[in-house]
């Protein structure tokens, strides 16, 4: 875990003009920013940053958040990974709490295998660019293909020379420990030496989400039998293959605009496509299709479009992690590119614009393919068509969530008119997939552990923590009390006491629950005491930058109300107009009185109820006099607040 002064020397440099400018081009509009939203397409610019508050705002779309929500919705970063790109940026040294000497030993080889592939790549590209072999060689080689030199740049390709030991003496020299270069996969023991691993290979970077090199994919140049066309890093503390989609760095954007990811087999295929303008472009790297690459697709789209070659290999290919993909809720679609072509030649030969009209008009949905390709390979056989209904039932049953009901209805209708077959019957064989990976599902969950149990309850509270629970009775009186407390907590309200320690007092915290209805509200005042407890100063910050998003976002939400006063009073009145920061006093009061009338107006209901129900005569009059004291409470309540009870 990152440590707390760490993520605090971090929030308090955080600029998010200057953040959500080298994102989006902002203008200066009064003491706001505006710019087109990066969020979804728009032609008039309707987002808004403000510096003072420090969120962001757009009225076309409705997003909203602070610095480091910006990055996670944007880059698809998680809570630590948006931490540590603004650390990177803002040169802040990332300091973490105790950890094992385990973990610490994990940090600090992939820390090294990171500072090796940085060094490395530089290398790479040196040699393609720079010396004569990878000019002559490499270089010449790529734009025969059709590379230009901007893409291979923007892709950082590169070339390690043919010589046993280039890039291994310079890596030594450079001082990189032997071990960790092994490690990489960049160099080799051979005959008790130190040798290059990539020799006479072009080399592709493959990079994280945030554009570190994770590792690299080699392609041999010159034709040998006995070399394998290409070589990839092996696994180790940052390269895990599963994880991993060549181009994600590249494409994250295009996808997350476009809605849609396009998925092929190698890396040329990525860097054709975007060099022809289709940027939405990941790669399996030849392997089959893993629940992990599925969730990396899944950060940016619902929507996949796998186009493969057509050839049978290809078909084949396309299949695998078919019933992943659908697990995963994910929509997809195939192409299959014609005449023994891969999408690296086809784009080449066909351009752009064809490309994309070829891909429009020839996606295939995945299951309906699927069963077309299994009926003809049956044949006649009766028996293998008996199998294919059962594969195809247990296929469409993996869509088994309940918001896709009516699409898998639609799959089940759709492929008994292809079979033949009775719909209620194939219905009924796809229930039964589905009860039967539910009773396996619970009988592995039969005596659920403790954490699970912790884990369940933790989401139950997260849910209560949501947005949608901010719509209730009474609901602005209470989010004003709550935002007085965040933006004026701190304030001196009278000699030696501030506002937060003032409505303290004024609260008592089994009270707490008859005057703030919203649980989230009620929780953000409870944190900000414990907070104030602990000899801390919170403020919006604290709360703007918190880990949870669902509690920032309805901070965010509180700190956003049009709180500025209109030009117009400025127009029509002079001299100078109270701010609320000046008229902070008659705001906590007057919220506070209201919320104060609440709870006394259920007191008054409760004691009518009870009332009602008394059982002596002393009860009686017991219940009367705390009804007329009650009400004597509510009419000073309503003089000072202003308001009028019709009797």
């Amino acid at each position: 875990m990152i440590s707390q002064e760490t993520i605090q020397q971090i929030l308090s440099r955080i600029d998010i003009v200057e953040i959500v400018g080298s994102f989006v081009k902002l203008k200066k509009r009064g003491a706001n920013y505006l710019g087109l939203c990066p969020f979804h397409n728009e032609k008039s610019p309707s987002f808004t940053v403000s510096p003072s508050k420090e969120i962001f705002k757009c009225f076309g779309c409705g997003k909203s958040g602070n610095t480091i929500g910006f990055l996670m919705d944007l880059e698809k970063y998680s809570y630590v990974e948006a931490l540590k790109w603004l650390a990177n940026k803002y040169n802040v040294e990332i300091e973490e709490t105790e950890v094992s000497p385990e973990v610490k030993l994990v940090r600090h080889t992939a820390d090294s295998l990171y500072i090796i592939n940085n060094f490395a790549q530089q290398f790479f590209s040196n040699s393609l660019f720079h010396t004569e072999e990878g000019t002559d060689e490499a270089l010449s080689y790529l734009k025969e293909r059709g590379f230009r030199e901007g893409i291979i740049e923007k892709f950082q390709l590169g070339y390690n020379p043919s010589a046993k030991d280039t890039f291994a003496k310079a890596a030594l020299a450079a001082q990189y420990n032997t071990e960790y270069l092994q490690k990489s996969g960049l160099v080799v023991i051979r005959d008790d030496k130190p040798a290059d691993n990539y020799r006479g290979r072009i080399i592709f970077p493959i990079h994280n989400q945030s554009g570190k090199i994770l590792g690299f994919g080699a392609r041999i140049i010159k034709s040998n039998d006995k070399a394998p066309k290409y070589i990839n890093t092996p696994e180790n503390e940052i390269y895990v293959k599963s994880k991993i989609l060549y181009g994600s760095y590249f494409a994250r954007m295009a996808i997350d605009k476009a809605d849609e990811c396009l998925l092929v087999e190698g890396y040329t295929d990525v860097v054709s496509l975007h060099q022809a303008g289709i940027e939405n472009v990941v790669a399996s790297g030849g392997t089959s299709l893993t629940p992990d690459q599925l969730r990396l697709i899944k950060k940016y789209t619902n929507n996949l479009t796998i186009i493969y070659d057509g050839d049978s290999a290809g078909i084949k290919a396309a299949l695998r992690g078919l019933d992943l993909a659908l697990e995963e809720g994910l929509n997809v679609k195939l192409v299959l590119i014609p005449d023994k072509e891969d999408p690296d030649s086809y784009v080449n030969k066909v351009g752009a614009q064809a490309f994309n009209e070829f891909v429009n008009k020839n996606k295939k949905d995945f299951i309906l393919f699927q069963l077309e390709v299994s009926l003809a390979d049956a044949g006649n056989d009766s028996a293998k068509k008996s199998v294919i209904v059962n594969q195809v039932a247990e296929t469409i049953s993996k869509i088994n969530k309940t918001e896709e009901f009516t699409r898998r209805q639609d799959y089940i209708k759709q492929v008994a008119e292809i079979l033949k077959i009775g719909e209620d019957g194939l219905n009924a064989l796809v229930n039964k997939f589905i009860r039967d990976k539910v009773t396996k599902e619970e009988y592995r969950s039969q005596q659920p552990a403790k954490a699970d149990i912790d884990k369940s309850s933790s989401n139950e509270q997260e849910k209560e923590l949501t947005v949608d629970t901010l719509f209730n009775k009474d609901e602005m009186s209470e989010r004003a009390l709550i935002r007085s407390l965040i933006e004026f907590g701190n304030y001196t309200w009278a000699e030696n006491q501030t506002v937060a320690e003032f409505l303290f007092g004024q609260v008592a915290d089994n009270e707490l629950d008859k005057m703030i209805d919203n649980k989230a509200l009620l929780n953000i005042y409870n944190i900000y005491k414990i907070w104030y407890e602990e000899g801390l100063k919170p403020t919006s910050k604290s709360f703007l930058y918190h880990e949870d998003r669902d509690l920032n976002s309805l901070v965010i939400s509180l700190m956003d109300a049009n709180t500025e006063i209109s030009p117009n009073w400025k127009e029509h009145f002079e001299g100078h107009i109270a701010t609320r920061e000046e008229l902070f006093r008659e705001e906590v009061l007057s919220t506070l009185n209201y919320l104060k009338l609440r709870k006394i107006k259920k007191m008054i209901e409760e004691n009518q109820r009870d009332m009602e129900h008394a059982g002596t005569e002393n009860d009686q009059i017991l219940y009367l006099q705390t009804h007329q004291q009650l009400k004597q409470m509510e009419m000073e309540l309503t003089k000072q607040i202003g308001t009028v009870i019709f009797k």
